[in-house]
């Protein structure tokens, strides 16, 4: 039979994977549902890729430099900036998801 010795340092063991555990699971779970809301958002992802290098970009693009947008949009034209981090960004993570 172990001494009590014995025990405490069993019960310190569990309590640390027990930790481990709930910290484990917690993480896995908010992934899970970045994940899920990720793959909500792949579509409008490649949506905006499609417009970027597509010519309603450029067009949109020469309409703001002209001024001949109204002054109300949120962004004006999406920045090329932007949506060139958004798709850099989406790259790194698709690749790391592989």
């Amino acid at each position: 039979m172990a001494d009590k010795k014995d025990i405490s340092k069993n019960i310190k063991r569990i309590t640390e994977m027990e930790e481990k555990l709930d910290r484990a699971q917690s993480v896995l779970e908010k992934l899970s549902e970045a994940l899920e809301e990720y793959q909500s958002v792949s579509k409008d992802i490649k949506d905006l890729e499609k417009y970027y290098t597509g010519k309603n970009w450029k067009e949109d693009l020469k309409l703001d430099e002209e001024g001949k947008l109204p002054k109300d949009l949120k962004r004006g034209v999406l920045s090329e900036d932007a949506i060139y981090d958004l798709l850099d960004l989406n790259k790194d993570i698709s690749s790391k998801l592989k």
